[in-house]
């Protein structure tokens, strides 16, 4: 039996709240901010220049655990530039809608 249009819009209005709960309460207010995928990542930025730095440093003054500590701010970083969330379990468990 096909689904009606106001289970999808139903459906569709909870998986958006899931997935991206400030975005869907600024849609309800009636004025709506950036999605997730498209918010500014300032802090983020910070981290993985800070984390450069620390592996140039590291490598121009040859310390070791400067370079390590470098590698790992530096990959902290590139993980939260990342926009993309990357799908949990439960996720993974839910049917794909037809």
């Amino acid at each position: 039996m096909p689904q009606s249009d106001d289970d999808r819009l139903v459906d569709l209005a909870a998986r958006l709240e899931h997935e991206d709960p400030r975005f869907a309460r600024s849609l309800a207010t009636g004025r709506p901010t950036r999605p997730r995928e498209y918010r500014q990542r300032t802090g983020a930025w910070w981290v993985l220049i800070v984390g450069l730095g620390m592996l140039v440093a590291g490598i121009v003054v040859p310390d070791g655990l400067l370079i390590a500590a470098g590698l790992v701010a530096s990959g902290i970083g590139v993980q939260l530039v990342d926009p993309y969330r990357r799908p949990d379990e439960d996720d993974a468990r839910r049917p794909s809608p037809r």
